[in-house]
């Protein structure tokens, strides 16, 4: 046995298909089928069952794919380790992000962090928080930007910044006469939401919950671009992140955004890795960027001659 059939097995496990994971592997597909028929025959247990159409792993195959992948993640942490040892601040970053925070934060950070780790190369991926935490636990992210609390005694979270949540109102809705408002203010109105998957979602849920509200039914946007198109149409309100009102985002004459006073509703967000991370230390100095935004991005009042009240 070897890494190399270990990492046959694992893209198969992924892709579920010969070719796609041979393509994957950088390895024509009769390669790839020898080398996984070798290591069943080595190990005496059938890994894969076969059909023209599609692969599907036996259930030992499965539960040998998962060893195998952690496996080869403490492979790879032994390499980066060894490598970040000879230079720390040099080679491949993938960092994740979930959609509701990557562009509104992303514009602000990466000047910051290519001048100061001008070797480093930065790979961002933007998907749910769900898949970043799957692609975290496997060894496919070295980080991710997440909203706590994250639940997984694996995983280190390092405390970023408490991002405040404005309301944002359509033209000529009553609430736009209010400088700011309370929780209760927003008991019995209908809220405009994001579709599952996405944490700020729950998020919003637990500000219905406090303040009385509740979810306008028959709609779930799939992106906050679409949440903003929606308001400013004058279908409804929602709650946005201050990140997402900040310039470079352009202000919108159709949408008023008022802050909530004290206790405003907010979210914390963290730098998240895993606790046996070889690059711990640099993630650390990643973390101190992150962390150091300009006050004002986090202030919930309105820009100079953006809307609001």
């Amino acid at each position: 046995m070897n890494l190399r059939d270990l990492r046959y097995l694992v893209a198969l496990a992924d892709h579920k298909h010969f070719g796609r994971a041979a393509e994957a592997s950088f390895v024509s597909q009769p390669t790839l089928s020898t080398q996984i028929r070798k290591l069943e025959d080595e190990l005496g247990v059938s890994l894969v069952e076969r059909s023209p159409r599609k692969v599907l792993l036996t259930e030992v195959g499965r539960d040998i794919s998962e060893r195998a992948r952690t496996i080869l993640r403490e492979v790879d942490e032994v390499r980066e380790l060894a490598r970040r040892t000879k230079d720390p601040e040099s080679g491949t970053l993938k960092l994740g992000l979930f959609p509701t925070l990557g562009p509104y934060l992303l514009p602000h950070v990466v000047p910051r962090i290519r001048a100061r780790f001008p070797r480093l190369e930065l790979l961002l991926v933007e998907e749910k928080t769900p898949v970043l935490l799957k692609q975290l636990a496997d060894g496919r992210l070295d980080a991710a930007c997440l909203a706590l609390p994250i639940h997984d005694e694996h995983l280190h979270a390092e405390l970023l910044f408490e991002e405040p949540f404005v309301l944002a109102v359509p033209r000529g809705h009553r609430l736009t006469k209010r400088r700011s408002l309370e929780l209760s203010d927003l008991e019995d109105e209908s809220l405009l939401l994001l579709e599952d998957g996405h944490c700020l979602r729950e998020h919003a849920l637990d500000v219905c919950e406090l303040a009385g509200a509740s979810e306008k039914s028959g709609f779930r946007a799939t992106s906050l671009e679409t949440l903003r198109q929606m308001v400013a149409a004058n279908v409804g309100l929602t709650l946005l992140p201050t990140l997402a009102v900040k310039p470079p985002v352009p202000p919108s004459d159709d949408i008023t955004l008022i802050r909530f006073r004290d206790d405003a509703p907010s979210r914390r967000i963290a730098l998240v890795w895993r606790k046996t991370a070889a690059n711990a230390p640099f993630l650390r100095k990643l973390a101190a960027i992150l962390r150091d935004l300009p006050k004002s991005l986090l202030d919930p009042r309105p820009e100079k001659g953006v809307r609001g009240n």
